[in-house]
């Protein structure tokens, strides 16, 4: 089976992160080479202690697209899973600032996907701390 080079995307608290690592355990487990790619968002939260403010979105995509990419380029025969992308950075500075500006780093960077993967709405939301916005916030972005 060829690797592919997947991209698991969606609104906040819809299971993301936990598909992605379950991916790669479940190929790994079938003696696959599997790489999952984490969410830059994340940790740029943690460390900050806070969410990012507008002219921050465009280095948080950057980051995400370039951590995908060089996992791809050193693993290629290694399935690649990502827990998000520039997509969903791009979603959300539409949503919260109405900046298209990350628009195209977005659509570029997801043409290196063989299939995008889109969680829904059916997990109840749960709160992680700073990152999360809130349950409210998760149907506009899956629209």
């Amino acid at each position: 089976m060829k690797p592919l080079r997947a991209a698991i995307v969606g609104a906040e608290s819809t299971g993301k992160s936990w598909l992605t690592q379950s991916l790669a355990e479940v190929l790994r487990a079938r003696n696959h080479s599997a790489h999952a790619v984490d969410e830059v968002l994340r940790h740029w939260c943690e460390r900050e202690g806070r969410t990012p403010q507008q002219h921050e979105q465009m280095a948080i995509a950057q980051q995400q697209a370039l951590v995908a990419q060089k996992i791809a380029e050193q693993a290629t025969e290694s399935w690649l899973l990502s827990d998000t992308t520039p997509l969903m950075t791009a979603v959300y500075s539409q949503l919260v600032f109405n900046d298209h500006s990350l628009d195209s780093l977005a659509l570029e960077h997801q043409a290196m996907f063989d299939v995008t993967l889109l969680t829904g709405l059916d997990i109840e939301w749960q709160s992680d701390g700073l990152q999360r916005d809130g349950a409210h916030v998760r149907e506009p972005v899956d629209q």
